[in-house]
């Protein structure tokens, strides 16, 4: 399989257009526009029955102690962990692109609900969900797509792995409030094709892109 975009090209930076914040001078972040990037790919072997769609940045601090606190900076060293900003299952075999802003145009405060995503894939929970569970103003159930926001104090710039994978099922075998890793277990003797696309962000003036 193949997986290529008109919206980013493979190993370089996201435009700001794709994020959920953006740089500020002032506040040091911004929210952004938000909205899902184009994916578009091809090659899927014969007897696939469907898609799942996982965005993980793979670089998020394990440790929050740092994070976006004054006259400070995350270290590059500190041990990284998975954060998913975009869960879609269940792509009909029909669908092998997604148009930019299909499944998020915005920053919805609260998130977006599990309504029908692209080609009426299902969405699952980003990571969002639990970033904000302590805010008042921001708390909600985040599904579908939304986009890149690391640290603004961080020493590096952040990975975005988008990877389409090929599956010999139709429906995915998950119900109710589920995430990147709850599909990842469910589909691992399922998977007959996959492929990746990687883009870079950061909200650090002092990391060069």
């Amino acid at each position: 399989m193949h997986i290529s975009s008109d919206s980013f090209s493979d190993g370089a930076p996201i435009p700001s257009e794709f994020a959920f914040c953006l740089p500020d001078p002032e506040s040091h972040v911004g929210l952004a526009q938000n909205r899902n990037p184009h994916l578009s790919w091809r090659g899927a072997p014969e007897g696939t029955m469907s898609f799942v769609l996982i965005c993980v940045d793979p670089d998020v601090p394990s440790k929050p102690d740092d994070v976006n606190q004054e006259g400070r900076t995350v270290p590059a060293d500190l041990p990284r962990t998975d954060f998913y900003h975009w869960v879609l299952t269940d792509i009909p075999v029909t669908l092998t692109e997604i148009q930019v802003g299909s499944d998020s145009d915005g920053v919805t405060t609260r998130g977006k609900d599990q309504t029908a995503g692209p080609g009426g894939s299902r969405r699952g929970l980003n990571d969002y969900t639990n970033w904000f569970a302590g805010d008042a103003d921001m708390s909600g159930k985040y599904c579908g797509y939304d986009g890149p926001c690391p640290p603004w104090n961080d020493a590096i710039r952040h990975r975005y792995v988008f990877t389409v994978y090929a599956l010999d099922l139709e429906r995915c075998p998950v119900d109710g409030d589920f995430g990147g890793n709850d599909v990842l277990n469910a589909i691992v003797n399922h998977v007959l094709d996959q492929a990746s696309i990687t883009g870079t962000y950061g909200l650090n003036p002092d990391v060069p892109a």
